[in-house]
């Protein structure tokens, strides 16, 4: 019952935006070619569907996101293994570290396109800056937080330090990396859309972008929509693997 209350309670203030919307459209507040109506903009989500505009788009956008943020998944992992394997290493690199992760990573866009031209490899170096520093943060207090108490345990079994890191840190800090990857992943939605809106001839952002130099502020709405539903898709689909196997850890955040 709580379920269905929060879900209707969510779902109010969408609903209450689409009779406004609805409204505003039909008083003709604005002119349709700049608000259009939503029955015109779900027409334009049909065409678009039928075309196979819309699922191309899609596709090329999940693919660039996906190389990525296996990209940013390995890197991150790396960089954290080794700080905890070498600590003494990490003050070389973190002062590093800490100046990337304060330049957000649209601005690099003008220099990596006039080091590597206009094709993928820009798209994919932007999704990996924006969903690298979430990662490693995660697993940095995940290997940090592991309690000290299995850690001697460990030493008392006799566990060498690859022992101790597949048996004991990284099963406890599992919840930490599975929020970062959570948090990452919607990090690499917006700056792939961004990228894309910046520097690309195909994906939703170009498709956005595109729909808005020929005046189709319908498909620019359904560019839109389409993107909120899909990152909250796949950002449900992340709290229901925490909540399905660290049912013990909901308080694990970031």
């Amino acid at each position: 019952m709580n379920k269905v209350s929060l879900h209707l309670k969510s779902s109010a203030l969408f609903i209450g935006i689409l009779v406004f919307w609805y409204i505003l459209a039909q008083l003709q507040v604005w002119s349709s070619f700049v608000l259009p109506s939503p029955g015109k903009v779900g027409e334009a989500f049909l065409a678009m569907c039928q075309s196979g505009e819309l699922g191309e788009s899609i596709y090329v956008s999940f693919r660039r996101i996906f190389i990525g943020f296996s990209v940013a998944c390995l890197l991150a992992f790396c960089f954290a293994i080794a700080s905890l394997i070498f600590p003494g290493a990490r003050p070389y690199y973190a002062g590093l570290i800490n100046f990337l992760r304060n330049v957000p990573p649209l601005t690099l866009i003008p220099l990596l396109i006039l080091w590597f031209g206009i094709g993928e490899l820009p798209k994919i170096i932007v999704i990996v800056l924006a969903s690298f520093f979430p990662l490693l943060l995660n697993l940095d207090s995940g290997f940090a937080g592991c309690d000290p108490k299995l850690l001697e345990v460990g030493k008392i079994l006799g566990f060498s330090k690859k022992e101790s890191l597949q048996k004991i840190i990284l099963p406890n800090s599992l919840p930490y990396i599975v929020v970062g990857m959570r948090i990452a992943l919607g990090y690499s939605l917006r700056a792939i859309i961004g990228a894309e809106m910046i520097a690309a001839s195909s994906g939703l952002g170009y498709l956005i972008l595109d729909a808005e130099t020929m005046s189709r502020s319908d498909k620019v709405l359904v560019g839109i929509i389409v993107i909120g539903v899909l990152g909250i898709c796949l950002d449900r689909i992340f709290a229901l693997c925490i909540k399905h196997y660290f049912p013990y850890r909901t308080e694990v955040t970031s």
